[in-house]
């Protein structure tokens, strides 16, 4: 007995065309090109068979897309709308989720967790990651923030950025401060060198061997840190720290200070040393935005690189490795890259408020 024949396919130049450029795509679904290739086996005059035996599928498969394609053309290469399976979770549920995420604490807990929060609306955990997931609240994190209460904040912010964006001409700009009470630490035991497939193991517990003071300034044309560590940071080192940098600096330009409101930068011998040179300016940065001084982005880097894992045995050898670091640094030092305006600055701050407010509003 025979079989109801076969479709015959006859290609128009355009399906063609689109059929092999399927065929050649590199990020074409596979099933669809396997569709493609059959057709066009098929439009060669090949039996379903035959076809089936030279891509390696069944010869119902090549049947069934031979027969969709006379149907539907390329249309029919697609697969059809499957509804899926019905809904367990109610719009209403995943609402509640939302709001006890937002708006609710467990009663053990500052903060809900995934299977807490699946315990307490008897649902699995799957389905509250889902939920968190698409609609984006992160009850296991938290961040700090501080506002400055400067009186004169959007002034100094004006003053400084401007000043790193376009800095005067023949200037020069040194953003100063000093990172205290630097411990020098030493670990109970000795320090495990690293091996293959072995990170650097060290005790938790450590032995502080007493603390430095360290000045600082950075050049932001250059890069450059002039640094000089001191046993305490009151005015007096501040003092001989700032007749360093006037030794070490040309003469005819002016030089602009930007430091922060530290205690020990206002005495009445730090002024009267400032006003006896007149080509010196300082700018005193926000309260609460030392942000704004690019030293401290400097001071991190020397944390990061030198004081975190760094195991020192006196003061004196914590003092030389702090040395050595900024020998290092100034060897080939890059300025650091400051991409935000004033106005950009205060636009985000502006923003930040607006939120807050809002927040506190809803609240009550």
């Amino acid at each position: 007995m025979r079989g109801r024949a076969a479709s015959v396919i006859v290609l128009s130049d355009e399906e063609r065309a689109f059929l092999e450029s399927q065929v050649r795509r590199h990020k074409a679904a596979r099933s669809l090109s396997d569709r493609c290739r059959m057709v066009l086996l098929c439009a060669e005059g090949l039996s379903s068979k035959e076809v089936a035996l030279r891509l390696g599928h069944s010869e119902h498969t090549v049947g069934k897309w031979r027969r969709r394609f006379a149907e539907h053309r390329t249309e029919g290469l697609t697969d059809e709308y499957r509804s899926g399976r019905p809904r367990t979770v109610l719009d209403t549920q995943v609402a509640d989720v939302v709001r006890r995420t937002l708006e609710t604490t467990p009663k053990d807990a500052t903060h809900w967790s995934i299977r807490s929060m699946a315990l307490e609306t008897a649902l699995s955990h799957t389905t509250v990651r889902r939920i968190w997931t698409a609609f984006g609240p992160q009850p296991h994190r938290s961040e700090t923030f501080k506002l400055s209460t400067d009186p004169l904040f959007v002034d100094k912010v004006q003053d400084i950025v401007g000043l790193y964006l376009s800095p005067p001409n023949r200037a020069i700009v040194l953003c100063v401060d000093e990172k205290s009470q630097i411990q020098a630490l030493d670990r109970e035991q000795p320090v495990l060198p690293m091996a293959p497939g072995v990170p650097e193991r060290r005790t938790h517990t450590y032995v502080r061997n007493g603390t430095t003071s360290l000045f600082a300034a950075l050049d932001i044309a250059t890069g450059a840190v002039i640094g000089k560590c001191y046993q305490r940071h009151r005015a007096t080192e501040f003092l001989d720290f700032l007749k360093q940098i006037d030794r070490q600096m040309p003469e005819g330009p002016e030089v602009h200070i930007v430091m922060d409101n530290y205690a020990t930068h206002k005495t009445p011998r730090i002024k009267a040393w400032l006003a006896r040179r007149p080509h010196w300016h300082v700018h005193f940065t926000p309260t609460s935005a030392s942000w704004i001084n690019q030293v401290e982005r400097w001071f991190a880097e020397l944390t990061r690189k030198q004081l975190q894992r760094g195991v020192h045995r006196s003061v004196a050898e914590l003092e030389a490795d702090i040395a050595a670091f900024i020998a290092a640094h100034n060897e080939n030092p890059k300025p650091y890259r400051w991409v935000k305006s004033a106005n950009d600055i205060l636009a985000s701050v502006k923003r930040f408020c607006q939120r807050t407010h809002e927040t506190l509003c809803g609240e009550l």
